[in-house]
């Protein structure tokens, strides 16, 4: 079997895994750019894909540490960190091959990059294969979804002042709050005093939680 290779990298704001949207489409307003190495920047390899709407990205875990030990177990965030489910129950990053799967939205479309909306990939993650996305197979609105039918996931209110929401720009201050909202810390953290750090879009923010409220209180280029 021939090896994989990456035919692209993702380029976005989020440049460590600390923030990163648990899911694909949660962050509505979060960019990104998947942008193809050099032997795929062909126009005939992308004719036709103007026509969809989102796309499937097949990528790899690159950020995760290397280990030959597989994980049959992994404790989900959305049920509180604290509870064992199976890997394949689950869409944990530690994958017995290091895949991700994650559906995005199509923004643009040139030879050499897509912009897209959405993803949950931080930057630099390498992307094996592209697939359009096709509603009549790919969409089951009335499946069962397991856990997460039965715990939702808790978002943040979010509050940033005006003199730091001034050091952003409209969209990348929306993005911001879309990712912070879902509560980037580990969820078995939960000290009120506690400020974490996450950079964003050549920055790092700071920030304390407490009672549910996300309150930024620093900026650092």
């Amino acid at each position: 079997m021939k090896e994989i290779e990456p035919i692209a990298f993702f380029r976005s704001p989020l440049t460590s895994k600390f923030g990163i949207p648990r899911q694909s489409g949660l962050a509505h307003n979060l960019v990104g750019r998947i942008v193809f190495e050099k032997k795929y920047q062909r126009e005939e390899a992308l004719r036709g894909l103007e026509d969809f709407d989102y796309l499937w990205l097949i990528w790899g875990f690159s950020a995760n540490p290397s280990s030959n030990e597989i994980k049959f177990t992994v404790r989900p965030p959305r049920l509180g960190g604290n509870k064992r489910l199976g890997v394949f129950a689950t869409r944990a990053p530690f994958r017995p091959n290091g895949l991700g799967l994650s559906s995005v939205l199509i923004k643009q479309i040139t030879e050499s990059e897509i912009e897209v909306i959405g993803a949950d990939l931080m930057d630099g993650t390498p992307i094996y294969d592209i697939k359009p996305y096709i509603p009549y197979v790919d969409s089951h609105p009335e499946a069962k979804g397991g856990f997460t039918d039965k715990k939702e996931w808790q978002k943040l209110s979010v509050y940033i002042p005006d003199e730091i929401a001034a050091k952003f720009g409209v969209e990348e201050l929306s993005a911001l709050k879309e990712v912070l909202a879902q509560d980037p810390r580990p969820q078995y953290q939960h000290n009120p005093e506690r400020v974490y750090i996450m950079p964003f879009g050549g920055k790092e923010v700071f920030f304390r939680v407490s009672e549910g409220l996300l309150n930024v209180i620093r900026v650092r280029s």
